[in-house]
Parts: C-alpha cells; structure tokens; sequence
C-alpha cells in the first residue's frame, strides 16, 4: 500500500513516500524535500553470521543524472570508487543509527541510500540520514528508532534550518544535528569562530526542528510497518559469568591501571589467556564466549573507576590533559613542517603549497568545484602497533580527514592576501586517543611554520562521557580506552575567540542539555591550555615562506590582449613557460597568475608578459628586433605581435644610402615611437634615439 506522509520542516515540505518502489528490501522509503529525492533501502540477511561485531554497512551514491548532466569522466557513468562527499555522507548516516541496533545483532545489515534528483538547493544528506531511520523503523529489522536529522545555519544573527546551499557562504554556523524525540544522538559541523553558547543554542533549535520528523515515522510504521524479527539475544552462561567474574575482577583491576598503553595490552591479553586456559577441558568449546565476558568485565571495571573511585587509567584528574610538546620545522623540505605529541599520540603535519593549477578539481552535484584548501589524513597500522594491508585512504581516514579540514579552513588567509593553493598531510606516527585533533594542532603549526598567515591558530580536544544513572563525569583528552568503554565521544576545534568545528557521537539514548553545556566548557578549557602550548613552540606564522615553495607573481592586463599572450594555438605562453620554467594561468578578466620556482625566473616571465600586453606609447623609446628589411627602412618588431617601421631617413643621425649597410635582420636595436596612426600604424626613429645617447654624453 502506497503511503506518503508530509511534515513542514523549516518552512518546506518534508515527504516520505512508501509502498510504491523497491519494495523487496526489508525496508524502502523515497523521501523528497523540494526537489531533491533520495531512496533509501535497508536489507538484512536471513542467517545469522559468526562475527564479533555489529555487520552494518551504509552505502551514500550521488547519481550524476540527478544534477541533469552526464558524468565527465572518461566513462561517462558514476565510477564504483565513492567520491569524499559520498564516504563523508555514508557515516553521517551510519554513525547515529549504528547504536540503535541490538548490542547482539549479527545478521548482514546494508542501507543504501541513492539520490535521484538533486534541485541544487537542498543537500541531499538530510534526506538519506532521515530515509535510513525511516527505512528501518519500517522494515523487520529491530531498531531502536525513530531519530531525524536537520541542518542548522546561522544567516544574519537568525537561525535557519535546512538553508538552501546558497546561503550556506552567509551563514557563520553549519551543523547537521540527529537526535530522537527526547535527545541529541549526534552533531556534526563547523562555525565561524562561534561562541560556546551560541552553538548549544544551535544544537538544541536543531532538535526542535527534528520532532516532527520523527513523528512522521512513527505515524508511517503505524501504516506500513512490517512485525519485528523475533531476536533473543544469545544469553552467557550464568555459572561461566560467575566464575570468570570472580576470578578476574581484581586482575583486570590491576592491569587495567598500567598507565603505558602497549603494556597495558600485553599485559591484558597475558591475563585473559591464562584465565581463559585455567577453564579447563569443561569448558574448551566456550572459550569465545569466555573472552566476551571478560571484555565485558572490563568495560565495566574501566567505568567503575571513573564513576566509584573518581580516577583515570593513567591516574589524570578528569579535566587533566596529557603532557604535550611541539616542534616546528622538522623536515628540510617541505614548506613547513611540525611534530605534535600529546601523550601517546603523535601526528606529523606538513605543509605544501602551490600554484592555482595545484587546486583540486571536484565533480559534484553541484557542479565542478575548485578547492584550494586541502587536508589529507593517513593512519598506518604501526601507529597502533598492528599489522595490516596497506592500500588507499579508509572511511576512517576520509571522516577524520574531512573533520579536520572544517576545523583548520575558517582561519585561512584571504586569497587576495595569500594566493596559493594549501596542503596539509597527516602522518599519524602514534595513536592512543584523538589523532584528528592531534592533526589539528600539527596541521596549525605546521601553517605557521610555512608562513602561511592564518587569522588564529586553532588547537583541538576529545572529550568523554561516563553516565551511570544520575552520576556523571565528563572526561578531557581521552584515551582510546575511555573513547571505547564511555557513553560519549565529543570533539571540539577552535581559537581562544570560539569554535571552528564540532564532531559529538553519543552512544546512550540521550543528553541533557546541561551535560553538554559542561562538556563544552571544559572542552574550552582544554583546548586553551593546549593553544598555550603550541604557541610555545611558534607564536605568529613566520614572516617569509620558505625558499622551496613557489612564487607567485599577479599581474593586470587588458582583456583584449589575452589572445596575444597565448599566442596561435599556445605558441607564446607555452614558450614563456619553458624559457622562464614557470607556470601561467590567466582568467578571462585579464589577471594572470605566475608560479615560478625563483624570484628571478618569475621576474623574467613577467617582464616578458608585460612586453606583449603592452601598448606602444608615442615618444616611448623599446628595444625590438629587426624583423624585415626593404629598401626604403626596416621593420622592427618591438613586442610580439607588433611591428614599426624605422624609415630609411631615421636609421641614423647622418644620410644612409644602402638600409643593409645599417641594419640587417635579426639585429636587436632600440627605436623610438614617433607615431602610431589611427589605423595602427607604427613610426620608429633609431635616429632619435642615437641623437638623446649623444647629447647625454
């Protein structure tokens, strides 16, 4: 049975349509804001697989006949390697409905999430984050939805939810927000050094936003839904629980505390396998199960010791933060380079610029996109001490990438102060908590160090939750442990004025506001006290960019004479390039941009670029070539493109009789402008110019 459901969201109709297409997946809903429609299906297996883990995967795809144009690459089809916007979108959607499944659930889950027409105006990704919630809510899958996502922007001290994509450059804030009817689930977005408070209240005018949505779900599950699978999660064995939970306790409680990470896990799995093996032949085929409840044990004597005896694992104080230490200018090379360790972890940032032909070209929905600002994030597996293939960037790398970028591009210098194509690369050399902050702060310092002259340098903090009933405690600087066993993981970058970007994942159902107001505020803390110790290092962006980096040379020219400067079919500009080594773009406006790798190479192709878009000035004295000889004078080419005529009468100072007996072809001569006609004719005297070198000795 066909079903659509409408609800005004941000002052738009917000649809849900189902019964109508795909109906063979477990799930299916189409849902339509404006003019943008996306389907979302989700599917689960019938048999159960033998894993660990939850088998969720998400899949975004951005159809390129959604936008009315044909994909332009070789192919001429959406190529199988998803683009950064869809890997970015694809954990948008999974990273709030992932724990919302049973914590047992091992049947093979996928939601795919396809976008069908784009009106340009409305991003898709609200609308699949949305779709997924709604596709499962329908379907047979259990889940304990419904949740709903809006953006949120700021546009003129007024916030807007879901502002159509042209106003997203007005708006100072931009966050996607989910959450369930009672509760924030998820945020994701930058500000434009936004005050604390300020984005709270945008967090909180988002999850207003979200509650008709989520009753949209819950009306099309009372007309559409399919009954849930009977699952019973798999119950432990009682006496096993007893036992291990009796004999291990203590142990883990002991080894738990070893402040080194990588000693700590040695010592872990030494414990585990010994308990594991004193079990005994009774219990042979159970030892997988053995192994989960002892890493459930651990969970809960890791939180045990946050909440009941008020220490960390490392024995900081919960809003301490790790010892830190900066170095700048590590690598010779490149064009600016830092090393930031805050405890055990420990991130390379380094700089390369480049000229306008570096920029990264995007084909989007939108169209082709040019990104001079580029942050590339890579986590090798000896980082963390493990062995594993090593291949292109992961999902991990792409998220953790993209979040860094929004923390770093809202202090970057205006391109008319700063023209040049900017990259940072991540090398993540050690990890034991927020490596993406810790690419924040070496990615600043390494700007810095470049001399790239940033606004503010930023600086970036991982907070932690651990919420056992009415106690709660916020933690500052977490270690990959307490991301692992806490309730929440919240990330914040910003400058000593506000907040540059904020990432919040929350695995319990909900967060109060004032939980995350204190979070927030701690976070402040944190990161200036971090901030404090980068300037430590390197206090103002260096004065002079390094000797290695490009140069880049503006230049202004008449519009007319951009056809000169290319010359027939890029003869001129290909040859200024090879002669001078640098390169050349050229906007239709007239302006033409120069990378060179020396000042003076630079210097030389602009001259070169003046001589040809110059206009020859009557009285204006050139040196130029003698291009042509007749008997009556020469001609002489005094720019490329342009010649005069030096008469016989104005060779010299005294009668020529023969031209040749003054001037033959291929000689380099200074002439003088006489005349230029009003049909373009040019009148050169070599005379005129013999007779001012004269009377100036």
């Amino acid at each position: 049975m066909e079903t659509i459901l409408k609800a005004d969201v941000g002052g738009k109709t917000f649809s849900i349509q189902s019964g109508k297409t795909a109906k063979q997946a477990s799930g299916s809903v189409t849902v339509q804001y404006g003019d943008t429609i996306v389907l979302v299906t989700v599917v689960a297996a019938n048999e159960e697989r033998a894993a660990n883990f939850l088998p969720l995967s998400v899949e975004y795809q951005e159809k390129i006949y959604a936008a009315g144009r044909i994909p332009g690459n070789y192919f001429r089809r959406e190529i199988g390697r998803p683009s950064e916007k869809e890997t970015l979108t694809a954990r948008l959607i999974d990273r709030p409905i992932r724990p919302l499944f049973p914590s047992e659930w091992r049947y093979e889950t996928q939601v795919i999430a396809t976008v069908l027409s784009m009106d340009q105006k409305n991003d898709p990704d609200i609308l699949a984050m949305v779709g997924a919630s709604a596709a499962l809510e329908i379907s047979d899958i259990p889940f304990a939805g419904p949740i709903a996502s809006v953006r949120v922007g700021r546009v003129n001290g007024e916030f807007v939810i879901n502002p159509e994509i042209e106003l997203w450059e007005q708006s100072d804030i931009n966050l996607i927000v989910a959450g369930s009817k009672t509760g924030i689930v998820m945020v994701e977005g930058s500000g434009d050094i936004v005050k604390e408070k300020d984005m709270l209240e945008a967090v909180y005018f988002g999850h207003e936003a979200i509650k008709p949505l989520v009753d949209l779900q819950t009306e099309l599950r009372a007309t559409l839904g399919k009954p849930k699978r009977e699952f019973i999660p798999p119950e432990k064995d009682a006496q096993l629980v007893e036992k291990l939970t009796a004999e291990a306790t203590s142990k883990i409680r002991e080894t738990i505390v070893i402040p080194e990470k990588m000693k700590r896990y040695a010592a872990m799995r030494e414990l585990k396998k010994a308990i594991v093996d004193g079990l005994g032949d009774d219990y042979a085929e159970q030892q997988g199960e053995a192994y989960g409840i002892l890493s459930d044990i651990q969970k809960k004597v890791s939180r045990d010791l946050i909440i009941n005896e008020q220490r960390r694992i490392d024995g900081r104080k919960f809003n301490e933060i790790r010892p830190i230490s900066c170095e700048v200018g590590t690598l010779p090379r490149p064009h600016g380079s830092a090393l930031f360790t805050r405890g055990e972890t420990q991130v390379l940032g380094i700089l390369t610029l480049g000229s306008g032909q570096d920029e990264q070209r995007v084909e989007t929905l939108s169209g082709e996109e040019n990104r001079q600002f580029m942050l590339h994030y890579n986590f090798p597996p000896y980082s963390v001490g493990e062995v594993k293939r090593v291949g292109g960037p992961s999902r991990r790398d792409i998220g953790h990438g993209g979040l860094s970028t929004r923390a770093l591009e809202k202090v970057l210098p205006d391109r008319e102060d700063f023209d040049y194509v900017i990259r940072i690369v991540s090398e993540v050399f050690e990890s034991n908590g927020s490596s993406s902050m810790g690419t924040v702060c070496a990615g600043t310092l390494a700007m810095m160090d470049g001399g790239v002259p940033i606004k503010a340098p930023v600086s970036g903090i991982a907070m932690g939750l651990v919420k056992e009933g009415d106690d709660v405690v916020i933690l500052s600087d977490i270690l990959g442990d307490e991301d692992h066993t806490g309730d929440m993981d919240f990330k914040v970058t910003g400058t000593t004025e506000g907040i540059t970007a904020l990432q919040m994942d929350i695995k319990i159902h909900e967060l109060s506001k004032d939980i995350m107001e204190n979070a927030l505020e701690q976070a402040r803390v944190g990161r200036q006290h971090i901030l404090n110790k980068m300037l430590e290092a390197i206090q103002i962006p260096r004065e002079d960019i390094s000797p290695f980096a490009p140069k880049i040379f503006s230049i202004k020219i008449h519009p007319d004479k951009i056809r000169d400067i290319i010359g027939p079919g890029g003869k001129i500009i290909r040859a200024i390039q090879s002669e001078t080594d640098t390169k050349i773009e050229i906007e239709d406006s007239g302006l033409v941009k120069v990378a060179a790798a020396s000042q003076e190479n630079g210097e030389a192709a602009v001259s070169r670029i003046n001589e040809i878009a110059m206009d020859p000035e009557e009285g204006a004295i050139y040196e130029g070539k003698v291009v042509k000889t007749t008997d009556f004078g020469a001609f002489v080419q005094i720019k490329p493109g342009t010649d005069g005529l030096v008469h016989i009468s104005q060779l010299a100072d005294y009668r020529v009789a023969k031209v040749t007996d003054e001037v033959k072809e291929g000689d380099v001569i200074k002439v003088k402008v006489l005349e230029i006609s009003k049909d373009g004719r040019i009148r050169l005297s070599r005379k005129a110019v013999l007779k001012e070198e004269n009377a100036t000795d």
